[in-house]
């Protein structure tokens, strides 16, 4: 698979996660799919199979009324796929950080893709 074909594919499944559908998200994920989610240096989300990424994804949604990722840039380094995203969404609850439901949550980071069989096979989110 070509390093444009990959970015297509993450592409798609960002597009799937800020619609809401997990379905659409989980066809470009290998069944084997590792998830991992880094927020101030610290794990806090893993998952591994396709079966449990799409468990906490449907999970996930009830937490927002609205969710945006955008890709700022994209590369490949070492046989991963880099893309910088800007995070936006409007909370649907209050969470146990002190943010409240309406109240709209910022982040910037990144998430690193790799590919097996064409499809996604691991996906850290980092920010």
């Amino acid at each position: 698979m070509k390093n444009m074909d990959q970015q297509n594919v993450i592409r798609s499944y960002i597009d799937a996660y800020n619609k809401f559908d997990v379905e659409g998200m989980l066809q470009h994920l290998h069944e084997q799919v590792e998830f991992e989610n880094i927020s101030d240096g610290k794990v806090n989300t893993t998952t591994k199979g396709k079966a449990a990424f799409g468990e906490q994804a449907r999970q996930a949604i009830q937490y927002f009324k609205q969710r945006q990722q955008s890709i700022s840039s994209i590369s490949e380094k070492a046989n991963k796929i880099e893309a910088t995203i800007n995070y936006n969404a409007i909370l649907a609850v209050n969470l146990p950080n002190g943010l409240k439901a309406g109240e709209t949550l910022t982040l910037s980071g990144k998430s690193i893709f790799t590919f097996k069989d064409g499809k996604i096979f691991t996906i850290q989110d980092i920010s």
